[in-house]
């Protein structure tokens, strides 16, 4: 199967894109100048890693991962929420890194499970080093060498070249010994995702000369279509936002592809016709920005109204702390605010409700709160 670009009805598709582009680039904007940046960034990883499992049909709570990251489960972490937390390590990595990282041979290598990629230049290996959670990327990261990029680059293509010519039945030896075998029980043997994944990188190459909205959505469908990775479908829309981000359409945030998808129906997203299943991924593209537009907006109240509170405070007071703290989470939890302010329950409980928050949960025990 080979994924075909050619006749791209521009004349039907030039218009969504053109008012994708615009939103996106408006939203990009906004957050370069705005105070709660770095919290909408963070509310966004949480809310498209549960989106990403909402579209594969399982529903994540956002409290449930919260708590799960913050390593405070109230209950057994499900599958589920295993897996929306592996997204949102994803995104976090992806977020740390140098915008052209992801899509990158060692970007795609770590992020695919391909293994540690060695570094001719003895340099790469330290910057694989990723923490497995956390929002705070690496801090002493070196600067990536142009050079190297290249020599990786073609030998990632000779060794494609080589696997070509001789069928495609063994892995390089190298590549060999770095994979352990997968059981047959949960994968499917037969499903060769290295190939899958260089047919949707050449997509990627062939598309290099389109708009960059319209060349997401492109790789969007591509990859839906071409079906790389067994199990880890939620990974195109994070590659595809990298490149979004590499591109400069979205230079400051990694754009949040999940949620927006989940505004489109599925009958779009999955229609006969590819011009149909592009637009919608142009609309998808556009609804998130406008979320992103109404969550920034609505952050920013919040904090205005919750500012005001702050007035005539002691120096002392814990207060701007919490709002900092809320302003960061999607919902924050009473142990939580004791860990990060270094209070007792009853000092986090009174803080609480001084800044009048909305209970999340109807629950006695394990509360959580999050902004009205």
């Amino acid at each position: 199967m080979t994924y075909d670009v050619a006749k791209l009805p521009l004349e039907t598709l030039i218009g969504p894109v053109a008012r994708a582009t615009e939103l996106l680039a408006r939203l990009d904007e906004r957050l370069a100048r705005s105070s709660v940046r770095d919290g909408w960034i963070e509310r966004q990883n949480f809310a498209d890693a549960a989106g990403a499992l909402w579209l594969e049909g399982e529903l994540v709570h956002v409290e449930d991962l919260v708590l799960h990251d913050a390593h405070m489960d109230i209950r057994a972490p499900t599958h589920e929420l295993t897996r929306a937390h592996a997204v949102l390590r994803a995104r976090r990595q992806i977020i740390a890194r140098a915008p052209d990282w992801a899509l990158g041979r060692d970007g795609l290598r770590h992020l695919t499970g391909r293994g540690m990629a060695t570094a001719e230049s003895g340099r790469e290996g330290a910057g694989m080093s990723v923490p497995a959670s956390g929002a705070d990327g690496p801090t002493d990261m070196d600067e990536p060498d142009p050079l190297a990029q290249e020599l990786a680059a073609i030998d990632a293509m000779l060794e494609r070249t080589t696997k070509v010519l001789d069928g495609g039945a063994v892995l390089a030896r190298k590549e060999a010994a770095a994979q352990p075998p997968r059981p047959a029980l949960v994968y499917d043997l037969d499903w060769d995702e290295d190939a899958r994944l260089a047919e949707w990188q050449d997509v990627l190459a062939q598309t290099r000369e389109l708009p960059a909205i319209l060349r997401a959505a492109v790789l969007l469908d591509a990859w839906s279509e071409i079906e790389v990775l067994q199990h880890a479908a939620w990974l195109g829309p994070l590659l595809v936002g990298a490149l979004l981000r590499q591109e400069g359409v979205a230079a400051g945030h990694l754009t949040s592809l999940n949620l927006g998808t989940k505004n489109i129906p599925r009958e779009r997203r999955r229609a006969r016709i590819r011009t149909d299943r592009v637009l919608a991924f142009v609309d998808a593209i556009q609804e998130a920005a406008l979320a992103g537009l109404k969550e920034h907006d609505r952050l920013m109240m919040a904090r205005s109204q919750m500012e005001r509170r702050l007035r005539q405070r002691r120096t002392s007071s814990k207060l701007p702390d919490l709002v900092e703290l809320v302003l960061s989470r999607p919902v924050v939890f009473t142990g939580m605010i004791q860990e990060a302010l270094k209070v007792s329950k009853q000092g986090a409980l009174n803080l609480v409700g001084e800044l009048n928050l909305r209970e999340m949960t109807g629950r006695g025990r394990f509360r959580a709160w999050g902004l009205i």
